[in-house]
């Protein structure tokens, strides 16, 4: 019985912690990378501390007038060497001084970083619509910094293409694995959901490792240093201090009742997200019969219906995220007001500080602050992301296409393929085969009859092992296919679906695609055997003509002459033809058969 795909709606807290721990793994190829990132980071919040103390010196001692020899005059020490080198400069000469110090700042560090949370262009983010795929575009090209200059433009470019490796890798295995999934994998899903999970899920990988990774480092480590320049010149008491410490619990505390939410309305995002876009691959594969059969009205108001739900979804993520972003705030903006403004103000006004320190502890308040948050938000602001890797990990979790325990590579066909009393159902509702049994000698052409829906295409299917049966077996001179190694049975079979299916590249490599080093003369053999020489070299750029999507410049029979050349270039001793003449006009249907006779003197072939 063929596999089916069945995913489950609900994620867990369990779940989302479990899909956040494994997404890390995938930083692993890029160990390095993620050591200069963080290294990158660390240097990135030295000057942070740095920058607003030049603000200090221009109020206090600049237009303040306080001599920087005043023993109540305190700084850091990493500001002494240029208080040192200017403890005589009159105040013109200061205030140049200063200003050319800040100017050099600026110009390495800039004053503030590229962080990404804004979609602007200084922020590093593309312009980004208001639904979950068009802002993933976001995610797989995100590069930012905490600070800017010359040192923000390295890390920003470093983080941009760190993001975009880890992405491709991630997207890369996906793509891999549902290659290697079996065929009837998809049957019953609509292959635009499989794109929206490899395009639009799989970004959600970078803010989760960011995140997971990046934030329990940088945060503790900005208010240590900020809080230790704080205690060296203001004394380790300040409230300020643990006001913006507070904000860790700001953060957790209120959003964490939403947790869930996000996470409901996050897949319910991408789900509808993902109907819109199978409707739009749907609509546009079968444009041809929309348009014939007067079904266009249909399809728009489809397209319509999805596109809207998929919208109003993603606008309900949004009030999830506002209302959690809202109860953190009003905690919050209390705490800043009466500490981050309030306390330091007053201070001012009773002389226990100067109005320059109020334009250090301001900064260095909100950096506190921004720290907390982070820390406190981490596990909020992934759970969204954390749904759309489930998805991506759903599908890698399928089981996949393995050779059995001890296969063994299978030898060149000399004799025979024999199918022995097979049983094979789709379902249980659907049962396609009941004891079939039929043998096939080399030399021979085997073809199989019957009404549509006996069975016939699944019967071929079992000879590569697109199928497992259910009972019986399948056997190559003698050997059971279920104990062989997949690529050495399917390296001596090429196939034919019923179904004709090309790809938008030139005929050559359409007709190479089976074997890749096939010669010219080889490409010409197959297709004059096929009946597709002749018109072919009509064509005005012949074997070189690009055939367009699904070969949308060809005839049906032209496009199953290209098939069946395609098979016979392989020169595979089966060759497996599922109603090879269907499409094609008498004349090239004798030719043909013909032609497979004259084949089948060496290989094993059916129809």
């Amino acid at each position: 019985m063929r596999q089916r795909i069945e995913e489950s709606d609900q994620l867990s807290s369990a779940g989302a912690l479990a899909v956040i721990l494994r997404s890390i793994r995938y930083v692993g190829p890029f160990k390095k990378e993620f050591g200069v990132k963080i290294l990158l980071m660390v240097l990135s919040l030295l000057p942070l501390l740095v920058l607003p103390w030049p603000l200090k010196i221009l109020i206090d001692h600049v237009i303040g007038d306080t001599p920087l020899s005043d023993p109540s005059v305190s700084f850091p020490w990493f500001m002494q060497p240029f208080l040192d080198f200017m403890a005589d400069a009159s105040r013109t000469e200061l205030l140049v001084g200063t200003l050319l110090l800040q100017v050099v700042l600026l110009l390495l560090t800039g004053a503030f970083g590229t962080t990404g949370r804004e979609r602007d262009t200084t922020s590093g983010y593309l312009a980004a619509g208001w639904d979950t795929a068009t802002q993933t575009e976001n995610q797989a090209n995100a590069g930012f910094s905490l600070t800017g200059g010359l040192l923000g433009l390295f890390d920003f470019r470093w983080t941009l293409r760190l993001t975009q490796r880890i992405n491709h890798h991630y997207r890369t295995q996906l793509f891999e694995r549902i290659q290697s999934l079996p065929m009837t994998s998809f049957d019953d899903e609509r292959i635009g959901d499989a794109v929206y999970r490899v395009m639009y899920d799989t970004p959600a990988i970078t803010e989760v490792v960011y995140r997971s990774l990046l934030t329990p480092i940088g945060s503790p480590l900005a208010i240590l240093l900020t809080v230790a320049v704080m205690g060296e010149v203001y004394g380790w008491g300040s409230p300020i201090v643990w006001a913006g410490l507070s904000f860790i619990l700001v953060a957790a505390i209120p959003t964490l009742p939403f947790a869930a939410a996000l996470r409901r309305r996050g897949g319910s995002s991408r789900k509808a997200g993902a109907v819109t876009t199978s409707t739009v691959e749907e609509g546009i594969s079968n444009i041809l019969a929309v348009q014939s059969l007067g079904g266009e009205g249909r399809e728009r108001s489809r397209f319509d219906t999805d596109s809207s739900q998929s919208f109003r979804q993603f606008r309900l993520l949004a009030l999830v995220v506002i209302l959690a972003t809202f109860a953190a705030s009003v905690v919050g903006v209390l705490i800043g007001a009466k500490y981050f403004f309030l306390y330091p103000a007053t201070e001012v006004i009773h002389g226990r500080l100067t109005p320059g320190d109020f334009g250090v502890l301001l900064p260095y308040c909100f950096t506190i602050a921004a720290a907390s948050v982070d820390i406190g938000a981490v596990w909020i602001r992934i759970q969204e992301r954390a749904t759309g890797l489930h998805r991506v990990f759903f599908l890698m979790d399928l089981p996949a296409e393995e050779d059995p325990p001890g296969a063994e590579p299978l030898s060149r066909v000399r004799e025979k393929v024999c199918v022995e009393e097979v049983g094979f159902d789709y379902d249980e509702d659907s049962p396609a085969l009941r004891g079939a049994s039929f043998e096939a000698r080399v030399g021979q052409i085997t073809a199989f009859v019957g009404p549509a829906g006996a069975g016939k295409t699944t019967l071929a299917y079992l000879i590569p092992r697109f199928v497992e049966p259910d009972s019986g077996r399948v056997t190559i001179d003698g050997v059971d296919l279920a104990g062989v190694t997949m690529a050495s049975l399917r390296s001596q079979i090429a196939f034919v679906f019923q179904e004709t299916v090309l790809f938008d590249a030139t005929i050559e490599e359409n007709i190479k695609l089976s074997k890749p080093e096939a010669t010219e003369a080889e490409i010409r053999h197959a297709a004059r055997v096929a009946g597709a020489d002749e018109f072919i070299r009509r064509l005005p750029q012949g074997y070189a003509t690009p055939l367009g999507r699904s070969g949308g410049k060809l005839s049906v029979g032209q496009k199953q002459r290209l098939s069946i050349a395609r098979a016979l270039v392989r020169d595979a001793p089966i060759q497996i033809l599922d109603e090879p003449t269907s499409a094609l006009d008498p004349k090239t249907e004798q030719h043909l058969v013909a032609a497979l006779r004259e084949a089948s003197r060496d290989p094993v072939s059916y129809t």
